[in-house]
């Protein structure tokens, strides 16, 4: 077997994206004071991330695309009965298990920012959709942004857990081919991270995310009173 690269740049640098502004995005909310600001802006950059990362689920590379990696249920248990058997072959890309966290995990960051889209610090700053929304919206969102992060906690949690059962009891380490891109395999290599591709569509989705988040929601009104 020969060292193959498997994941392609894109995805490793989404990757170690999200988990730096994620983050940064708790020490600027649970740390320091003052740091509203790159909370929000952050919070901005995030939407941009799991944007990319839905698109490139459909166009990328093999391993990176949703449809390599979401199985079904009977996929999903027949892989779990194979967790204690640390000699199981490993596979290539995301296993039926790992595929799913994936999912979960997208879906939490989506939640946690688009949520963010309609929060305040009480003092001086908006969400940019804040002013468009009605009270039962804000409320749902408020508490949205305030419980997903929660749960997303507890996924990371299990996630950083399953890197340390493979890396010790199976003996597959997992971080570094997040690093590198290759892992020591047969077959199921990819020739190329497409960077080209991936480029336009960064381009394309930072366009649109910063003309969704600061050109398409109109000012708030200023009616003269102050508080």
């Amino acid at each position: 077997m020969d060292k193959q690269l498997v994941w392609d740049l894109p995805t490793r640098l989404f990757h170690w994206l999200l988990v730096a502004a994620l983050s940064a995005q708790y020490v600027t909310a649970e740390w320091l004071d003052d740091a509203m600001q790159w909370h929000f802006w952050i919070g901005y950059f995030v939407i941009g991330l799991i944007v990319f990362r839905i698109v490139w689920g459909l166009v990328g590379p093999a391993h990176a695309r949703f449809s390599n990696f979401i199985t079904g249920p009977v996929a999903v248990w027949r892989y779990l009965k194979t967790l204690p058997d640390a000699s199981a072959p490993a596979h290539v890309g995301h296993n039926p298990l790992g595929g799913w966290f994936v999912i979960i995990m997208l879906a939490c960051v989506a939640l946690q920012a688009v949520s963010g889209l309609f929060m305040t610090d009480d003092v001086f700053l908006d969400g940019p959709y804040r002013h468009l929304s009605s009270e039962p919206t804000l409320q749902l969102m408020n508490t949205l942004h305030h419980t997903v992060i929660d749960i997303l906690l507890g996924v990371i949690a299990l996630h950083i857990a399953a890197i340390a059962f493979y890396a010790l009891y199976k003996r597959q380490s997992l971080t570094p081919a997040m690093v590198h891109g290759k892992k020591t395999t047969r077959t199921g290599g990819i020739s190329s991270s497409r960077l080209w591709r991936a480029l336009l569509i960064a381009i394309v989705v930072g366009v649109t995310v910063y003309a969704a988040i600061f050109w398409l929601p109109p000012a708030p009104v200023d009616d003269g009173f102050y508080y």
